[in-house]
C-alpha cells in the first residue's frame, strides 16, 4: 500500500489534465495556421479556442455533447426553403443582434438596424406609392408613410423599400403554405424621398416554437413572443443597406422580445382613427391606424 499523497502529488493530476486539454486546443488551432486566407485562420482559431474553453469551463459531459449534436442535427432537419431554424436559433441566442450591433453604421443620424428575421422572401410584388401590400390578409387597415433620407438629411428618391409583416393572427404568408404573397411587397421612394403604403396593423406573435428552438425556449422557461412590428429593408446607391423594424408603441412584449431586437428609437405610435377619410383620400368605413417614420440611410464614404 502506498502512503498518503503529498501536496505536489495531489495537484499533479489536475495540472496534467489541464495541460493535456490545452494541448488538444493548441493542436487544433495549429491545424488552421495555413488556411487559404488569413481571415479564415483568424475566425477558426478563435472559434476553436472559445469552443474548447466553453467545454472545459462547464466540464462538458459525453451525454451533453451527444444532446448538443442531436439538437443541431434536428435544427438543420427543420430548415426548409421557407423556414430557417438556424436563423431562429441565432436570434434567440442574441447572436443576430450582436452581429447587427457590431456591423451597425457609425453614423449616429442613421436609423438603427435590427434583425433580419427568418421570413424574408425574394421576389415580392412591386406596389406603387400608396399601394396596399395586404392583398386581402386579415387585419385592421394601417397607413404608413415617411421619407427616405441620407444621414445629412438629403432626400433619396428611387430607394427600394422592401416591406413584410405578419397578419392580425400573427402569421406570415409563408407559414400558411402554398405560393401566396400577402403583407409583403416593395416600392420605390418618390419625390422628396417620400414613401407610403397601406397594410394591416401588425400584431404580436410567437416565433415558430414547434421545433428545436421552441424546445430550447421551453427548457429555459422563456417566452417565444415578439412585439408587433413591420420589417423594412431599404437600398439606395451610395448608401448602406438598412434592415430594420418599426414596433407598435404599447405592444405587449416590447420589454421581452424573444430575439432582443427592440430599440427605443424604433418604437412608433400607430395612431387609431375613427371611420373617415385617410390622408390619401381613401374612405374607410371602420377604424384604421396611421404611422409615420423616416428611414435614414448612412452614406458610404
Amino acid at each position: 500500500m502506498t502512503g498518503p499523497e503529498s501536496g505536489a502529488e495531489r495537484t499533479a493530476g489536475p495540472a496534467r489534465r489541464a495541460a493535456l486539454e490545452q494541448a488538444v486546443t493548441d493542436e487544433v488551432v495549429a491545424s488552421f495556421a495555413h488556411a487559404r486566407t488569413e481571415r479564415f485562420t483568424e475566425l477558426m482559431s478563435s472559434l476553436v479556442r472559445h469552443l474548447h474553453a466553453f467545454a472545459r469551463d462547464v466540464r462538458l459531459t459525453q451525454p451533453e455533447w451527444e444532446a448538443a449534436i442531436a439538437f443541431l442535427t434536428a435544427t438543420g432537419q427543420t430548415c426548409t426553403d421557407k423556414r430557417q431554424e438556424f436563423i431562429l436559433l441565432s436570434d434567440v441566442l442574441g447572436l443576430s443582434m450582436q452581429t447587427v450591433g457590431i456591423n451597425a453604421a457609425s453614423s449616429q443620424a442613421a436609423t438603427e438596424s435590427t434583425v433580419f428575421g427568418p421570413f424574408f422572401v425574394e421576389g415580392s410584388p412591386r406596389i406603387e406609392l400608396g399601394g396596399d401590400i395586404a392583398e386581402g390578409v386579415s387585419g385592421r387597415p394601417c397607413y404608413v408613410s415617411g421619407r427616405v433620407l441620407d444621414d445629412t438629411g438629403a432626400p433619396i428618391s428611387g430607394a427600394r423599400v422592401e416591406l413584410w409583416e405578419a397578419d392580425d393572427e400573427g402569421f406570415y404568408d409563408v407559414q400558411y403554405g402554398g405560393d401566396r404573397m400577402q403583407a409583403r411587397g416593395h416600392l420605390f421612394s418618390g419625390d422628396g424621398g417620400a414613401y407610403r403604403f397601406w397594410s394591416v396593423l401588425p400584431a404580436p406573435y410567437p416565433i415558430p416554437y414547434d421545433g428545436p428552438v421552441g424546445q430550447l425556449l421551453d427548457a429555459a422557461n422563456r417566452s417565444p413572443m415578439r412585439p408587433a412590428h413591420i420589417h423594412f429593408m431599404v437600398k439606395a446607391p451610395g448608401c448602406r443597406t438598412l434592415i430594420t423594424h418599426i414596433f407598435v408603441a404599447g405592444s405587449p412584449h416590447l420589454t421581452d422580445d424573444a430575439v432582443f431586437a427592440v430599440k427605443p428609437s424604433l418604437v412608433v405610435d400607430f395612431v387609431e382613427h375613427p371611420p373617415g377619410t385617410a390622408p390619401d383620400g381613401r374612405v374607410l368605413d371602420g377604424p384604421w391606424h396611421e404611422a409615420s417614420f423616416d428611414l435614414v440611410l448612412a452614406r458610404t464614404r
